[in-house]
Formats: C-alpha cells, structure tokens, sequence
C-alpha cells in the first residue's frame, strides 16, 4: 500500500486539471519548456567563450598573492 498505482495517479491527473484548467496547465508546460530551453543555451554559452578562443597569457605571467600574515602586518611584496 506505500506505492501509488496508475489509478492513483490517473485520479490525481483529473483532480489537477480540474482544478487547474487544460488550459492554464498547457501554459504552464510550455513555460517550464521555455524555461528548461533558455537554462540549457545560457549554460552552453558559459561553457564557450564570447570570441571562440580562449585568452592565453603571456609566457612569463606570473601572480602576486599576498598571505594572511603579509596583510595583517602590513607588508606587501
């Protein structure tokens, strides 16, 4: 009895449309697929970079990080 049959879920089907409307879950369905659509495309585009290439840095970049210790004395490098 802990799971729900097809029947269950057919009665739970008809109560939500009743409730809701077919019309207004249809819109529904097609915002959330809107939605899912324009998640995916903004993730691909992250993954990419605007200009297709990546930025190579320079052969001898290096980066200066300042400790903990340097900072709360005052020190930089």
């Amino acid at each position: 009895m802990g799971s729900l049959s097809i029947w269950h879920w057919l009665i739970v089907l008809v109560l939500v449309a009743l409730v809701f409307g077919t019309k207004k879950l249809r819109t529904m369905g097609s915002d959330l697929g809107g939605a899912v659509k324009g998640f995916k495309e903004g993730v691909k585009e992250a993954e990419t970079p605007a200009n297709g290439e990546q930025a190579e840095l320079p052969p001898n970049y290096t980066v200066e990080v300042a400790t903990k210790e340097a900072s709360r004395s005052g020190e930089t490098r």
